[in-house]
């Protein structure tokens, strides 16, 4: 019924037109959407993530157990599994069914970003601070760590060697980014002197080097076929790849291109971007801009800039797609507010009825004469006399309808008060009483970060031991 209200030409539009909602609970630093689009965590500043819930924009769930602000965000398949990445030089695992930390991995350095393996939860890629990147298996207790090489592979003629300063440079690169293909079988890495590697996952070493700009590759992104590739530079130039089939059995190394499909950049402003990302079909690239409150969204297919999001007053970090609707996502780099921008919707009450007219002024309505007559009694009796001689089937079960996949998974309702908050840091003083949260409270967690237990079980337990010293003071007052 509500598709029925809506106007067919805006359901066919593919990206947002306005600035509808914002959430807030902290200061968010990164965003990522799961691969269902019902919910969006927001990475903060102070470790904390929160996971909202898209359709009631309310907080459905917080995860502790980083001390520093986090990196980046990185969902399982199913949406059972969170990643997330710190510059606590830590990594880790979250179940959402009940919060708890499955695996918490340390490095020997801050973690630029990590992303889960497409397939398998208990496998990640990691980009170092200065440190070569990691693949990393948390399949067994203790985890295993490969390094993955950062050196591109030049292309040598016969008999020729790669002389001192081409070698020297090479070990001066650093990887800034890495990422798996649609598959898993392949990682796409991209350098701090703007080489793009591709690695084969299991034997973790370079197939193929390209060069695609002479600055640092910041990020990169595929869409959800993995066919394209998004590239984010500090040339200040945004570009579009396609990426080649690397499944094939037949596949030769030496022939494997990749080829920029598309540059967008602003030439007049000369504008740096601050983060990209595909739209849900791939069709649209949207960034957000270095000093300005706009976001930008581009046409993949000709190149062309289709509109410019206005946004709040401040400027704009990470930026998310929604996976399957024209529906956007930002974080403001002052406030940490998450902005939300959608398609504005006019309802259409003329398709409630085939005879049902809109005016746009009062008329005088005429009614007919038996238009709102009641009906007798005895019609009604006989109504259901006749609707009890249906024969009613009690026995038969019916299937249930499967809207998703079988391996999708559904986060419980969180009920908790003062982990659903939203909007202020609120706690429960008695039966309907509720007050605000001071600063220091609740950070006792952190010296248990080192610990087994989540998060919720400590702060459970905080909550338990204050309520008792507050009865013990009162009786000795009583005294």
């Amino acid at each position: 019924m509500n598709l029925a209200l809506t106007d067919p030409f805006i359901l066919a539009q593919d990206y947002p037109e306005a600035l509808t909602g914002k959430l807030r609970s902290g200061h968010a630093t990164c965003l990522r959407f799961n691969r269902r689009g019902d919910f969006l965590a927001s990475g903060r500043v102070d470790g904390t993530i929160v996971i909202f819930d898209i359709e009631t924009s309310g907080v459905a769930r917080k995860l502790r157990g980083h001390t520093r602000q986090i990196q980046s965000l990185s969902w399982s398949r199913n949406g059972r599994h969170l990643l997330s990445s710190s510059q606590d030089w830590k990594c880790i695992l979250w179940d959402l069914s009940d919060g708890t930390r499955v695996r918490i991995i340390r490095f020997e350095a801050p973690v630029y970003i990590a992303e889960l393996h497409p397939y398998n939860h208990l496998l990640f890629v990691a980009s170092l601070f200065e440190d070569q990147p990691m693949l990393v298996d948390i399949s067994g207790t203790v985890p295993i760590k490969r390094q993955l090489p950062t050196a591109p592979r030049r292309l040598r003629m016969e008999g020729e060697d790669i002389n001192e300063k081409q070698a020297a440079q090479d070990a001066k690169q650093s990887t800034c980014v890495t990422i798996f293909t649609s598959l898993g079988n392949h990682i796409i890495a991209g350098t701090s002197k703007g080489w793009l590697n591709i690695i084969e996952t299991q034997s973790c070493a370079i197939m193929h080097s390209t060069r695609l700009c002479a600055g640092v590759v910041i990020f990169l992104r595929l869409t959800a076929s993995g066919r394209h590739m998004v590239c984010n530079a500090s040339d200040r130039v945004i570009r579009t790849i396609h990426v080649p089939d690397l499944s094939k059995i037949d596949l030769i190394v030496d022939d494997i291109k990749v080829e920029v499909e598309h540059k967008f950049q602003d030439v007049v402003n000369r504008l740096s971007w601050n983060h990209v990302a595909f739209s849900s079909t791939g069709e649209y690239v949207c960034a957000t801009t270095y000093m300005n409150h706009d976001i930008y969204v581009w046409e993949r297919g000709h190149g062309s800039l289709v509109k410019i999001l206005e946004g709040p007053k401040e400027e704009l970090g990470v930026v998310e797609w929604h996976p399957h609707r024209p529906f956007v996502s930002a974080c403001g780099l002052e406030t940490g507010r998450v902005y939300l921008w959608s398609i504005v919707t006019p309802q259409r009450w003329s398709a409630l009825a085939p005879d049902f007219a809109e005016v746009e002024e009062n008329v005088e309505y005429i009614e007919r004469e038996d238009e709102f007559d009641i009906h007798p009694i005895e019609e009604i009796h006989k109504r259901r006399l006749d609707l009890e001689d249906e024969a009613v089937d009690v026995l038969t079960i019916e299937p249930a309808k499967i809207e998703f996949e079988e391996d999708s998974f559904s986060m419980p309702i969180l009920l908790d008060v003062g982990d659903s908050e939203s909007e202020e840091e609120i706690v429960a003083v008695g039966p309907g009483t509720m007050r605000r949260k001071s600063p220091g409270e609740g950070r006792e967690w952190m010296n248990g970060a080192e610990s087994g237990e989540s998060g919720e079980e400590q702060g459970t337990t905080k909550h338990s031991a204050t309520n008792g010293t507050a009865k013990s003071q009162t009786k000795t007052r009583k005294r």
